[in-house]
């Protein structure tokens, strides 16, 4: 059994990640023990097939409920694979490379895209990013302090997406 890292960080259950490439400072992620890929909660996906290699248009919705913030991103294809929800249903989704900010560290995590509208996290962290040196204490919430309160306020104020 691998004993950990001396070095590891400790995190909560849930934490407020950045997604710092895209443009998406504040972002509410469940920290999944028990998940082995993260995954994004995405929308309006589009493969774009080029001489230069596949990629994806996608736009990113940070805040529940409403589109406040949201961005159209577009980055180059990793790998496309099948994944198996907590539910057993099975999905062929797109996979990105994404630098994640987490507890004041800056990760690159394999991410797969998927519409989480029903989920109550735009983001899921798995064991593949949480093995970079994170341990996660199930009896703690946002270690790393929460996004700054006028940011969420704003977002809640904010009319729900039709």
């Amino acid at each position: 059994m691998n004993e950990p890292s001396h070095s590891s960080t400790i995190a909560g259950w849930r934490e407020w990640v950045g997604l710092p490439e895209l443009g998406v400072p504040w972002i509410k992620a469940k920290l999944d023990t028990g998940a082995q890929t993260s995954s994004l909660h995405a929308f309006d996906i589009e493969e774009i097939r080029a001489d230069g290699g596949d990629r994806v248009r996608f736009g990113v919705q940070p805040w529940q409920h409403n589109d406040a913030d949201a961005v159209v991103v577009e980055l180059p294809v990793l790998d496309r694979r099948s994944v198996r929800s907590s539910s057993g249903h099975t999905e062929e989704r797109i996979v990105v490379l994404l630098d994640v900010a987490l507890l004041g560290r800056t990760l690159a995590v394999e991410v797969t895209l998927t519409n989480r509208d029903s989920m109550g996290f735009r983001m899921l962290i798995g064991r593949e990013a949480l093995q970079q040196g994170f341990l996660v204490d199930s009896a703690r919430s946002f270690v790393g302090g929460r996004a700054p309160r006028a940011v969420r306020q704003q977002n809640r104020d904010v009319a729900p997406a039709v």
